[in-house]
């Protein structure tokens, strides 16, 4: 059996059919490897396919530009050059005219050409979103493999063409957000009171994770800090952003763009948690009036656990026979678990009480063990720590009870599928702050299936779904 493979031009106004064969298939007694086609030879058909149809497309529109769209006239032509066009089904190689422009312009012997100037990119745009979006997701060597398997793009894609073509969509999308500023509240209470009737409140968490450095001048100059974090609405709708501390210049304004796309009013409650950290604390600041602002109870225990295995470790150091090693032991465990339940309902005064006491307790100790220098180290710390956020302390207990977010685990989970997976766990590669932050803009659009609706904002011609494209019934 022979199968023959057309496509099949209608002319417009009258013009002839033109019918141009793409492949031929040949098949003999059905076996399962040869049933429909095979992937090597739907690759080949889909490249036919293109160069037929994008041969005509040139034609067309090159047969429209030597026409001058005033007068009429034949534009005379200065030359021809090659140029190379990169789409999904392979590499074209389109001729490109340079046409004069009309005399009736009065533009003296200027030429230009057509062609060169609508393929600018030299990158088809649908070939742009997938490589953006599978780089996004995987190291550039796989998603280099994937394509080339699945696509008939053969030696066109390598894993720099990748890289550059992933940056120079993230710096389009970087070009578009707007100004930086100090506070991003609009407008006064009376305006705010004409507003419509606000949504549920935005939940809003902040936590930051490390990636390797790639221009480390030392050892302890080997990571640099990726602050991230979770837009969470109340019907469970989530948006996630991300972006390298040291690096971005517009941090409150790309969080601010997140809450604007999740419909925030100036009458709209927000609840930010984060860490405490400087760099969070004042991220979150100017951002909303009905703003609330938490210190997360995750980080807080997590510490107490720390000096509670500490004691622990002190226990074990000290002499066990003693009567006045077992008295310090007890009190403090007691006073540690104290400290506790007095942050867990707010009562940061009593919290301050406890941690003096105890430091008193480890002063009293005669010996001096290593563990016994780390705690009081680190119970130091954390009241420089409660100190440092003390108005951002709630009733942790009250707020649990009426099923309010006290936590910022929902947000340890966003820094694990945002940062770590692509950049850290089992990937060996070594960042540039520039190149970690840009890829970080396109991964946070792919996880929040914003990719594809910034590639049709900006190529009007693309559908909205890849999946949905329809095709008119042969008549």
């Amino acid at each position: 059996m022979r199968i023959r493979i057309q496509v099949v031009i209608e002319g417009e106004n009258g013009h002839e059919e033109t019918i141009a064969e793409v492949g031929c298939l040949e098949r003999g007694a059905l076996r399962p490897e040869e049933l429909g086609l095979t992937l090597c030879e739907a690759k080949q058909l889909l490249h036919a396919v293109q160069q037929t149809v994008v041969a005509e497309q040139v034609e067309q529109y090159l047969a429209q530009c030597a026409v001058c769209s005033h007068c009429g006239r034949l534009r005379s032509r200065k030359g021809t050059h090659e140029i190379v066009y990169r789409t999904l089904f392979g590499k074209l190689k389109l001729v490109s005219p340079r046409l004069y422009d009309c005399p009736c312009q009065k533009s003296g012997r200027h030429s230009t050409s057509p062609l060169t100037e609508l393929l600018a990119a030299r990158t088809a745009p649908e070939l742009s979103y997938l490589e953006t979006k599978f780089a996004s997701l995987m190291s550039y060597g796989l998603s280099v493999e994937l394509l080339a398997e699945l696509l008939p793009i053969g030696s066109g894609i390598t894993r720099t063409t990748m890289r550059r073509e992933l940056h120079r969509t993230a710096e389009r999308i970087e070009s578009e957000l707007g100004e930086e500023q100090f506070q991003f509240i609009e407008g006064c209470q009376r305006d705010w009171e004409r507003l419509p009737p606000p949504a549920p409140p935005l939940t809003v968490g902040l936590d930051g994770g490390y990636v390797h450095a790639k221009d480390q001048k030392s050892r302890t100059e080997g990571w640099f800090e990726v602050i991230a974090g979770k837009s969470v609405d109340a019907d469970g709708g989530a948006k996630c952003f991300a972006f390298v501390n040291k690096y971005d210049k517009k941090p409150k304004r790309r969080l601010f763009e997140v809450l604007k796309s999740q419909g925030l009013q100036m009458n709209q409650q927000v609840m930010f948690l984060s860490d405490g950290g400087d760099t969070v604390r004042d991220l979150q600041m100017y951002l909303s009036p009905e703003s609330e602002h938490w210190l997360d109870w995750f980080h807080i225990t997590m510490r107490l656990t720390v000096m509670g295995q500490m004691i622990k470790g002190l226990a074990a150091e000290l002499e066990p026979d003693s009567a006045g090693t077992t008295s310090v032991v007890v009190s403090l465990a007691e006073h540690l678990k104290s400290l506790k339940w007095n942050l867990w309902h707010g009562n940061v005064y009593r919290a301050f009480q406890r941690v003096e006491d105890l430091e008193d307790d480890l002063e009293a100790i005669d010996d001096n063990p290593p563990n016994k220098r780390k705690l009081l180290k680190a119970v130091q710390e954390f009241g420089s720590y409660i100190d440092a956020n003390q108005d951002f302390i709630p009733n942790y207990g009250d707020r649990y009870r009426h099923d309010e977010t006290i936590s910022t685990a929902f947000v340890e989970s966003t820094v694990n599928y945002v940062v770590s997976k692509r950049f850290v766990k089992k990937q060996q590669m070594r960042w540039t702050q520039r190149g970690a932050h840009l890829l970080l803009q396109t991964r946070t659009q792919v996880l929040n299936d914003d990719l594809r609706k910034t590639f049709c904002r900006w190529y009007p011609g693309m559908k909205s779904d890849s999946g949905s494209a329809t095709f008119q019934d042969a008549a």
